[in-house]
């Protein structure tokens, strides 16, 4: 955590400093109906961030209250997503664990007149809730008796009535200015199996009524979540007052959700994607799940950075996406290998070099160890077309007719020829080698000011890129609609040609293609046939130090 505190850290040094508080008490409490993307990554961060500057707890609890919505595939997406980003839980634990608590909680607010039984329809509810201008209307079975709506209530749990037949309404204000303590429902009757407790209830408790019950019961000391919760918290406030747990009663504290440009922040427009097909799936390294960052070559402590540096506000905002590349590119350069790699191979034949020898080039001159790997060197060549030019422009300092260049890592060329094909194109560039201006031992006094990637045409491989860009395109004339900003052009598959080193690589190792970018080898490799996915350019025009 920064030396900066942010107005979370007031409020609890401030708890310990009343005597408030003695343990510092946080949970993440996500709904398992979906993979965990780039905005839990901030409350990850917040939550545990805070377990671990203040020496305290942070559970993980699964806000499994919507049968029909949860999967046990997300569950352990979650878990893995979470011990990827390096935190750990002190607790895992299960809304569902506590059903029979908060249905005891829920008779308690019956007994005590705090909540009835209505037979109204979701729209009647909605029509008599009122706006927030007018305040809304009585239900015509609020004044039902205590023994009538324990009656029906335990008919409800029993199985007696169908989907939507019968709800429990907490017992509130229905001219509260704040709509949400207008009568909320606070227990829906839901024929369906739990992926936790399978057939055993046939009701279930709404968010709001479930959440407050969880962290008191846990004793959470604060309750961290995003700002659309803070019209909720009179709720919240109510339910564990009203519940009669002990006090200290825990404290709910908003924080501005994260928001980063062309960027999908919702969780049900990704699964839209998912379910009809535009992407391979939640782990696609084009989505801003955290699997799906994972699977791009995000590295874990990238994201805990930039978290980092976005700091905790109160007021909504949004992020360039650049930011968050510039805080990838940054941990790379310190710890991703260095390759060589031609996306456009142009044949290079050396003349007057017959045999073969193994160079020794630094894996990543950033490192705190540099190391070193071996690479063929041969009379065949390749270099990328775009580093060689017949009409150079001015102060060109690449490869040109009667120019030298240096090879990273290898020796000095000269351009002795350019072979021309029938169409006029450049079909294969005849140099010599400066024999004594191998790297490392350089006697030539030659001086060149430029150095290119190359790759030896008797030993490279093959390999599979995926270029990857945005789901969504930018916003133009003002539509923001995602249906309407889907980049159907997200993800082009080039070939290149690279040096024989990456067949030893293993899924999720990250590397520097050397001027060109950063990537990572994808799970879809098999054997002989790799896959890189593109994971951030080599440089770009953002400062995250800004």
């Amino acid at each position: 955590m920064s030396e900066y505190k942010n107005f979370i850290e007031d409020i609890i040094d401030n708890d310990i400093a009343s005597g408030k508080v003695k343990t510092v008490c946080t949970r993440f409490p996500p709904e398992p109906n979906g993979y965990l993307h780039i905005g839990h990554a901030k409350s990850l961060c917040i939550n545990f961030g805070m377990k671990e500057k203040y020496n305290g707890t942070c559970n993980l609890r699964f806000d499994d209250t919507n049968p029909c919505k949860e999967d046990k595939e997300y569950v352990e997406s979650i878990k893995n997503d979470i011990t990827w980003l390096g935190f750990k839980w002190d607790k895992l634990l299960y809304a569902s664990d506590y059903f029979d608590v908060m249905f005891d909680c829920a008779v308690k607010l019956i007994n005590k007149g705090l909540a009835y039984v209505s037979d109204e329809t979701a729209e009647e509810i909605r029509v008599r809730r009122g706006t927030l201008t007018e305040a809304g209307v009585n239900s015509p079975y609020r004044n039902r008796t205590v023994e009538e709506n324990l009656k029906l209530f335990y008919e409800m749990r029993d199985g007696k009535y169908g989907d939507g037949e019968k709800v429990l309404r907490a017992k509130i204000d229905m001219a509260s200015p704040n709509v949400n303590m207008r009568d909320p429902v606070i227990y829906r009757v839901l024929h369906a199996t739990h992926h936790n407790t399978g057939d055993k209830w046939c009701i279930y408790p709404m968010y709001d009524f479930a959440h407050p019950i969880e962290d008191a019961y846990e004793g959470i000391t604060h309750s961290i979540c995003t700002l659309e919760f803070e019209d909720h918290r009179p709720l919240y406030d109510w339910v564990v007052k009203n519940c009669d747990f002990p006090a200290p009663l825990p404290q709910q504290i908003e924080f501005a959700r994260l928001n980063i440009t062309n960027t999908i922040m919702s969780k049900r427009y990704l699964k839209k994607l998912v379910d009809e097909g535009k992407v391979m799936g939640w782990d696609d390294p084009r989505m801003p799940t955290l699997s799906g960052l994972r699977r791009r070559g995000y590295p874990a402590a990238a994201l805990r950075d930039f978290c980092e540096r976005i700091g905790v506000a109160k007021a909504n905002s949004e992020v360039e996406e650049g930011y968050l590349q510039a805080c990838v590119r940054e941990e790379l350069n310190r710890t991703a290998n260095r390759v060589m790699a031609v996306f456009d191979p142009l044949k290079v034949t050396l003349t007057n070099y017959d045999g073969s020898e193994e160079l020794s080039v630094e894996d990543n001159p950033n490192a705190e160890n540099v190391t070193y790997r071996s690479v063929p060197f041969s009379k065949t060549l390749y270099i990328d077309r775009s580093d060689f030019a017949l009409v150079p422009p001015p102060k060109y300092y690449r490869l040109k007719p009667d120019g030298y260049v240096r090879l990273k890592g290898a020796y000095i060329i000269h351009c002795d020829e350019a072979v021309l094909g029938d169409d006029g194109e450049v079909k294969e560039l005849r140099c010599s080698v400066v024999l004594n201006s191998k790297s490392g031992s350089d006697e030539s006094g030659i001086k060149v000011k430029g150095v290119i990637q190359w790759v030896d045409a008797e030993t490279c491989i093959d390999v599979t890129v995926r270029k990857l860009q945005s789901l969504l395109t930018d916003v133009v004339d003002g539509i923001t609609d995602f249906n309407e900003r889907y980049n159907y052009d997200s993800m082009k598959v080039v070939n290149c040609k690279a040096e024989k080193s990456l067949q030893s690589a293993k899924v999720e190792d990250k590397f520097q293609f050397m001027r060109v970018g950063y990537y990572v080898l994808d799970k879809d490799s098999c054997g002989n046939k790799l896959v890189f996915n593109e994971i951030v350019g080599l440089k770009d025009s953002f400062n995250a130090n800004k």
